[in-house]
């Protein structure tokens, strides 16, 4: 009798198996994501891959269970979740939806954002391991985003370096260094002429004289960002005047 009992269980799991094996329940999920060009098998291993790491996330909120445990389950949901985005994209690439694009944030067991959406997460008691609570507490916070009016108010001269100059640094520092590189030339000059380097048959080595260094070659130009009048513009303005007075005297008698 209990033969029998045994020898009809392992018929029935024998059906069972090649049930499964026909509707392709038992079917293994691809190492690859791109190895599928079907859109509903992607689909369909998107969401067990979901499942096993709704799994794992419910497993993890337990801080019995370990350090190491902990910190091989966190390794697991994070390999599951690049393996997700893979699927995901190859959905996408097949013309399915765009999970990626419209997707949720992720979030754990608690209801809140995971924090490092775009990296490595933690979940659960991971996050209440030694060196990942002080490494979130070291994080700062964003900086608030200013505003276009904000910004606008910060764009002054000083901005565009038209005050570069008035602080008194930049003009002393220049006349050094341009003293400096013109120094620098004429010993580079003098140095090939000793050593017979230069072509003194050229009409240009000959008439060419040295220039000396003064303060008069370095002293600063000013230049004038707008029209200065000439003195011939000045009296011609003067004259205009003097006529448009007499006019005035004339016609208001």
């Amino acid at each position: 009798m209990a033969r029998n009992a045994e020898k009809a269980m392992t018929t029935l799991a024998r059906w069972r198996a090649a049930k499964e094996a026909e509707t392709g329940k038992n079917e293994r999920r691809p190492y690859l994501a791109s190895e599928c060009t079907d859109v509903k098998k992607c689909e369909k291993w998107r969401i067990e891959i979901i499942r096993e790491i709704s799994k794992k996330v419910a497993q993890i909120q337990n801080a019995g269970l370990g350090e190491f445990r902990i910190r091989d389950l966190n390794d697991e949901i994070n390999k599951l979740l690049r393996e997700k985005r893979h699927w995901e994209n190859q959905i996408s690439n097949l013309g399915g939806p765009h999970y990626r694009r419209y997707g949720p944030k992720t979030f754990d067991a608690e209801g809140r954002e995971v924090p490092g959406n775009r990296g490595y997460k933690y979940f659960g008691a991971a996050k209440d391991l030694p060196g990942v609570r002080e490494l979130f507490e070291q994080e700062p916070p964003p900086p608030p985003k200013k505003s276009r009016g904000e910004l606008m108010r910060e764009v002054d001269a000083n901005y565009y370096g038209y005050l570069d100059d008035d602080d008194g640094v930049l003009i002393p520092l220049e006349e050094k260094s341009s003293k400096e590189a013109m120094k620098k030339a004429m010993d580079e000059w003098k140095e090939k002429l000793k050593k017979g380097e230069l072509n003194t048959n050229d009409e240009e080595t000959e008439t060419f004289e040295p220039i000396t260094i003064d303060d008069e070659l370095l002293a600063p130009r000013f230049v004038s960002h707008v029209e200065v009048p000439t003195q011939k513009d000045i009296e011609e303005a003067l004259l205009r005047k003097k006529k448009k007075e007499l006019l005035e005297k004339y016609l208001n008698e």
